[in-house]
Order: structure tokens, then sequence, then C-alpha cells
């Protein structure tokens, strides 16, 4: 099985585990804990619609602030207080990538690592790519370490240079909690209040739920 990894862009038609780390991936990993479907929102205003249309939870945010009228932002610490059959969530990184997929899309983090890299071995028939989210097209270590603790549990398969690079990166957990923690997006969080949002974050291992994505809705273990 070939393991890749990739910023943004998509090569593949098997299977994809995009990696939003700070905070999308896990937030929607979180509420799936909660919520039946979670429908993931490029703007705004699809989403408010949306929300109203399926008498949904209103979530998300713009650089990392919760959106003005919304019920909460994209916080995986926010989201536990909230339940219902669909959670409506727009991001300005993680939800905008799903869209343009062409493969079966996972989606992962530190808090199920594991899990989604078990189901994608299960569910792959040849090539399991790893998407970094990024920051507005730009690389994000968050993610980049994200992926390596995913791409760990990979390690017996054939992993590309930077596939591997991510593994290496990640294995020293107190060296990889010191880089999130000081990176420029657990940064904006912090002066947003939101630092409890970075150390959720960073637990491993925490659920065994592993988002599907499939016809513009997030799903659990499908």
């Amino acid at each position: 099985m070939k393991v890749s990894l990739n910023l943004e862009n998509s090569h593949s038609n098997d299977v994809t585990i995009v990696v939003d780390a700070l905070r999308a991936s896990t937030t929607i990993i979180t509420a799936l804990e909660n919520f039946q479907t979670i429908i993931p929102v490029k703007n705004i205003e699809d989403a408010t619609k949306l929300a109203s249309e399926n008498f949904a939870v209103l979530a998300g945010e713009r650089r990392g602030a919760p959106v003005k009228g919304f019920d909460t932002g994209n916080s995986p610490v926010e989201i536990q207080n909230f339940s219902g059959e669909v959670l409506v969530l727009t991001t300005t990184n993680g939800t905008r990538i799903l869209e343009g997929l062409k493969s079966k899309v996972l989606v992962g983090s530190f808090v199920n690592a594991k899990a989604v890299a078990e189901k994608a071995l299960d569910i792959a028939e040849n090539h399991i790519e790893v998407i970094m989210a990024g920051v507005n097209g730009r690389f994000a270590i968050e993610d980049f370490l994200g992926a390596g603790e995913i791409i760990s549990h990979l390690q017996d398969q054939e992993l590309d240079e930077l596939a591997l690079a991510s593994v290496m990166a990640s294995q020293d957990k107190i060296a990889v909690n010191e880089a999130v923690k000081n990176s420029k997006s657990a940064q904006g969080l912090y002066e947003l209040g939101l630092g409890e949002d970075v150390d959720f974050c960073l637990k491993r291992n925490l659920y065994d739920t592993v988002p599907v994505y499939k016809n513009r809705k997030i799903r659990r273990n499908l």
C-alpha cells in the first residue's frame, strides 16, 4: 500500500485522510459523539441558510474567531455542549478542501489517529493519501505533525519521503506538543482566549470515531 502526504491538493482516487489539526478535524471528530450528521460549508451565507433549513446547530469561525450570530465557534471543547441531528460547520481551511476530493474521504487528527489509519487500511485498494489543510494554502506545522501521528500507524506501508519525514518528526511527543503550541495557528488561538482548544487538539487517540465525508455530508464510521 502506497502512502503519500500532500498539502491542500489531492491526486488520489482511492482513500484520502484530511487533517486540519487546529481545529476543524478535531471539532468534527468530537462533534460526531453528539450529532448524527455534519454538513461542512464553505461560506457563511450558505451555512446560515442550511442550518435554518435543517433546524441544525450552526458552528464556525473566521480567522479563528467565532462567527457573530452562530451558536458556537469551531471549538472541539465548546462543541461538546451541543447535540442534535445535524451540525452545520464552516471554517477557514478544513471544510473548504473537502468538496474537491474525488476519493473516499476520511477526517483525521491526533485525537483519532490510530482509528483513522486502521479504517483507511481497511477500505483502501492501493493508495492512502493524507492531505494537510494548511492555512490559506500555506504549510502549517500542526497539520504536518498531525499527519505524522496518523501515518505512524501506517509505517509498515510504502511511505513517500514527505510521509516518512512527518512520521520521523512526530515521534517525540513532548517536542511535537511544544511545536504545535508555538505555531502561528496556536498563538492566534491563545490571543483569542481559546488555548484550551489547543490542549484538547493534542490529545492522542481519544476517539475511535472516524468521520466519513460523502455526498457533501459527514457521518461516522460508514
